[in-house]
């Protein structure tokens, strides 16, 4: 299949997932995970990485960078491009699927036919679809952040979360967009989650004016880092809206709970 030059949909499918799970530095025709994802779809390693690296040429944070993809980017790269920044969780879901079919036919057996399948086999499509996406939207952090917590450095994946921004269930077309999430600590994590930090416009932490003062676990491991300037990612850097839903509507606690418009929210999100 090696002759093979028009990309078919499923094969952008596989090969746009699998850009947004690698480094811009690892986009290369040895590197073993695009080895495997050629052999499956029937490309070579090269020309699965030069699709890449034209995909590279799409992504704003990569060229603001100095960076550059290749310039053979087709018009079908750029409709995909922009069907997966409109509708990220639809995206993930269709990538896993365009995955699937090049691995194996469709096992039929997953697709039960009896009286409980209104109920039980719905429920397994839906928590199967929860764990492709927080697999992808974890994959595609740790990717952007060279795994690494953007607050402390702390470099060990088991310590890691893939934080969200705006909370997973206030969003569903962006809650597996990585532009709204945050590679952190466990505890950082949770922390964020609380609303006892948060990120001002400058991309600098700010820390809740409410912790406990003779505490000197939580001087040393949250309100030492007040003012710090985020490490900033390759790629998918945090949208500004989804920030300032977190700071008005999550780090504010009064504001929080005098509650949120969703429409006034999705008003402003900006699409980047």
């Amino acid at each position: 299949m090696s002759g093979k030059q028009r990309w078919e949909r499923a094969e952008l499918f596989v090969a746009f997932s699998l850009y947004c799970q690698l480094p811009f530095g690892k986009l290369h025709s040895k590197n073993p995970e695009i080895i495997k994802h050629a052999k499956l779809i029937g490309r070579t390693p090269s020309a699965l990485a030069m699709k890449l690296c034209n995909i590279a040429s799409l992504d704003n944070a990569i060229i603001a960078t100095g960076r550059k993809g290749l310039s053979g980017v087709s018009q079908a790269d750029r409709d995909m491009w922009q069907e997966m920044r409109e509708d990220w969780e639809n995206f993930v879901l269709n990538a896993e699927a365009a995955l699937k079919s090049f691995a194996a036919p469709l096992d039929q057996t997953a697709w039960p036919n009896n009286a409980d399948y209104d109920y039980t086999g719905h429920e397994k499509i839906v928590q199967s679809s929860a764990r492709i996406g927080q697999s992808f939207f974890r994959s595609a952090l740790l990717s952007a952040y060279e795994q690494k917590c953007c607050i402390t450095g702390l470099s060990d994946q088991r310590l890691l979360v893939a934080s969200h921004i705006v909370p997973w269930r206030y969003d569903r077309k962006n809650r597996l967009n990585p532009r709204n999430g945050l590679l952190l600590s466990v505890l950082h994590d949770k922390a964020f989650d609380l609303g006892i930090i948060t990120v001002n416009e400058d991309m600098t932490l700010r820390v809740s004016n409410h912790l406990p003062a003779n505490d000197s676990y939580i001087a040393a491991s949250i309100l030492a880092y007040e003012g710090k300037t985020l490490v900033m990612p390759c790629k998918f850097p945090p949208d500004p809206a989804f920030l300032a839903y977190h700071r008005a509507y999550i780090f504010d606690k009064a504001q929080r709970e005098a509650g949120m418009p969703i429409c006034n929210y999705n008003k402003h999100v900006e699409r980047s």
